[in-house]
């Protein structure tokens, strides 16, 4: 039987974090710097730990007037010092809570940028090494990240998104272009069972492409984030699609 893990981005204010978290299996929780603070992510923490969900961190770039969507020009040296303070700061908060952080998700543009961007990847890959080697790299498959997650030895899961567009080469869909995001249950459930159980995600205007992933994402702030984890949870197990933390 086929399964696949359920994460979202979350403790970034978007209002849906308690009705999402017992949806998901694994909570990817905004580190202060695009968005929420300590008191966010111990509550987010908390949540997750009640309802068995797996605790991620997700550090993005300190602008959290742009919601860290847009890409920096940051040294690498201070990327990498700003990622570490991220990181650890939710693993001191997760112990405190009595959870621990699993896994490592980059946030927004510097996720989208450490896709094809070796040196971005390298300086995230590298931090979450110097930290805990036992922590999971969430990345993009075939992608830099991927690539140099997997050369230092870490653990990669590759992430697939049920809310996001596709382009044909496999790049997700810029949100300033229209119909980036898969607001309509029916679109995004019907992408997540064909990812999880055929490999494959259709493309923007037409097409599909292989896609094997480990973990599917849908974010807490699309619109109709609660109805669409709910219609890809029913189509996920229509299918016999199992839905499981990645193991750690």
């Amino acid at each position: 039987m086929r399964t696949i893990d359920l994460n979202s981005d979350l403790g970034e204010g978007a209002g849906t974090d308690e009705v999402l978290i017992p949806l998901i299996t694994s909570a990817n929780v905004a580190c202060g710097a695009h968005a929420g603070d300590e008191r966010t992510m111990r509550e987010t923490v908390a949540l997750a730990l009640k309802h068995g969900v797996a605790v991620g961190a997700h550090p993005g770039y300190r602008d959290p007037k742009n919601f860290g969507r847009l890409a920096l020009d940051i040294p690498d040296e201070a990327l990498r010092e700003d990622l570490r303070l991220q990181i650890e700061t939710l693993r001191r908060i997760a112990g405190e809570v009595g959870a621990r952080v699993t896994h490592v998700k980059a946030h927004g543009a510097l996720y989208n940028q450490a896709d094809r961007d070796e040196r971005l990847a390298r300086a995230i890959a590298e931090t979450v090494a110097s930290i805990d080697r036992s922590l999971v790299l969430f990345a993009m498959p075939r992608s830099a990240m991927e690539k140099v997650g997997k050369e230092l030895g870490l653990r990669v899961a590759r992430e697939g998104f049920a809310d996001r567009a596709y382009e044909k080469d496999g790049a997700l869909r810029s949100r300033t272009l229209p119909g980036a995001l898969n607001e309509d249950p029916a679109v995004a459930s019907a992408q997540a069972l064909s990812i999880a159980r055929d490999g494959r995600v259709g493309t923007f205007g037409g097409g599909s492409l292989a896609l094997e992933v480990e973990t599917i994402c849908l974010h807490g702030d699309t619109p109709g984030a609660p109805e669409i984890a709910v219609a890809v949870r029913e189509a996920l197990a229509a299918a016999g699609v199992t839905l499981r933390p990645l193991r750690v």
